[in-house]
């Protein structure tokens, strides 16, 4: 089974930066989909960014802010997120490999523990 490992979360002032990286092992494929999710306090975990092959997917509300890669050598997906802002405030889980969906109650695969990112204002 596929395990998934987050870092990279932290406290940052509005504005400021984090880079996210997601580790994965046991997988029978390092070229898999995956996935970055969020879940902010009181709310449903939503869809950030993917990353099939080297095609990238993003959520509308990003607006170029967030960046999704991947070293596929270490099976590892990282998101660079610039421009952050208060309402960025969540845990951020990966996922893999991703399937395509952007809802959680389609969404498959196997999931991190997540990583806590608060923004501070």
């Amino acid at each position: 089974q596929e395990q998934l490992v987050e870092s990279g979360g932290g406290l940052v002032q509005a504005g400021g930066f984090l880079r996210l990286s997601c580790s994965a092992s046991g997988r029978t494929s390092g070229t898999a989909a995956m996935a970055w999710f969020r879940q902010a306090p009181g709310k449903e975990r939503e869809f950030v960014a993917a990353i099939s092959g080297s095609t990238p997917y993003y959520a509308r509300f990003l607006k170029g802010r967030f960046t999704i890669s991947r070293d596929i050598a270490k099976n590892t997906v990282y998101l660079q997120m610039n421009s952050l802002k208060p309402e960025d405030t969540a845990v951020y889980y990966c996922n893999s490999p991703w399937n395509g969906g952007r809802a959680t109650t389609t969404v498959g695969g196997s999931w991190g523990q997540g990583t806590q990112v608060v923004v501070s204002s």
